[in-house]
């Protein structure tokens, strides 16, 4: 890996060097860069969920849309440093992957659209950055893809065949249909590409078009293989659990701590009894806006079962995850939820949360639901509406730690 990032690095130091731009180049690279960062933005949510259930293979995905074409008609500078703007987003708001996993990701996309430049330029050199009409400038343009997509592929399975060498060939070579899409971003790319040269406002409006399509296609795969929870609109419990454990399994292989929150709504069927089921799925509903208001927009939330929900926090230590837990403590105890027979009054709705730390107190997922459960019902025991910390069963003669709520004004 590491010498696939130095190769990486001296393609961006050579295409300093060689490839002048000019103001016309600077309008297309600001086009692509918004153009990313806006797909990113607003498909992050599901990527993010794609990312997770893909470990262990190849995980594709449309960026290359917007650096493939920044490889055919960007100078080979501006290219890379699309490439380097792209990839920085991403790190910081789809998911923060150790810095090396980061590097040779971007490394492996240098070299991608390196070499998807370097075969423009052998068939094409007199209209590089760009491409000729007709049949030639097409020849071009798909030899280029195809460079840039064989460099890709080869570098990520060969990194997972070095860093996982027990898996299975078939694992590291991922699905066939994956490459599918790999295809259509490239098209994608390529029509990004043209409109940029001949129409560049019509560019917003392939952009509106990915994203309806992306959105509309791919979010509704994942909330029906959710079973997305009715009442609430967060995962069922058993799609949660799938998840749970990928992300569990990563943080075993990273070496990352992450935590569990179990949140039991208190004395809940006094409010059935009092107001109706039907006020009470209102109150579920608002609680489970609450809980996902308080925490990141990557951490996992589900529908638990009855009145009880479970948060994952990937990378996150001891400290944040109580303090996470008392943010949503907090927030519960001041919701205000509009019922038939008027508002739910502040403090008349509270909750108890039950927290563990892999690996610290407990190192499968299922011990850790246990662990946190166990908590839950500590909380409970001692008042209720009050956050309690699984303990770390590293050291057997620590105690569980008991957050002290702040005072409820």
């Amino acid at each position: 890996m590491v010498v696939v990032d130095l190769v990486a690095l001296v393609a961006i130091l050579v295409s300093v060097r060689v490839s002048p731009s000019g103001s016309g180049d600077l309008g297309r690279f600001v086009v692509l860069a918004v153009g990313s960062a806006v797909h990113i933005e607003a498909s992050r949510h599901i990527e993010r969920l794609r990312e997770v259930v893909t470990e262990g293979v190849p995980y594709v995905n449309l960026k290359s849309m917007w650096l493939f074409a920044g490889a055919l008609v960007l100078p080979l500078r501006l290219a890379l440093l699309l490439v380097l703007t792209t990839y920085i987003h991403s790190w910081f708001r789809l998911r923060r992957v150790p810095i090396y996993r980061w590097a040779f990701s971007t490394a492996s996309i240098v070299l991608a659209a390196s070499s998807a430049a370097v075969i423009m330029t052998a068939v094409s050199p007199h209209s590089y950055p760009g491409f000729p009409p007709g049949p030639r400038g097409l020849v071009a343009s798909v030899l280029a893809g195809l460079a840039y997509w064989l460099v890709n592929y080869a570098l990520v399975v060969g990194a997972i065949i070095l860093s996982n060498p027990g898996a299975p060939g078939g694992q590291a070579l991922g699905r066939l249909a994956d490459q599918w899409i790999v295809a259509g971003g490239l098209g994608l790319g390529l029509a990004v590409a043209v409109l940029l040269v001949h129409d560049p406002w019509a560019v917003s409006v392939l952009v509106l078009t990915v994203l309806g399509l992306h959105r509309g296609l791919l979010l509704g795969q994942f909330q029906n293989a959710a079973n997305t929870d009715s009442k609430t609109g967060l995962m069922e419990a058993t799609f949660w659990h799938k998840i749970a454990t990928a992300e569990l399994a990563r943080a075993e292989r990273l070496g990352t701590q992450l935590g569990l929150l179990m949140i039991d709504i208190d004395d809940f069927k006094s409010i059935n009894d009092t107001y109706g089921h039907l006020n009470g799925d209102r109150v579920l509903k608002a609680v489970s806006r609450a809980i996902q208001q308080q925490v990141r927009e990557y951490d996992l939330v589900g529908r638990f079962g009855g009145e009880e929900f479970v948060v994952l926090l990937p990378q996150i230590d001891g400290a944040e995850i109580a303090h996470a837990a008392e943010r949503i403590r907090h927030r519960i105890a001041h919701l205000q939820v509009d019922l038939d027979e008027g508002k739910l009054a502040a403090n008349k709705l509270t909750c108890s949360v039950g927290g563990a730390v892999y690996p610290g107190a407990a190192t499968t997922l299922d011990q850790l639901l246990l662990a946190a459960d166990t908590a839950t019902y500590e909380a409970k025991d001692r008042g209720r509406n009050r956050v309690q910390m699984a303990p770390n069963t590293k050291s057997k003669t620590a105690p569980s730690a008991q957050f002290e709520p702040t005072a409820d004004r």
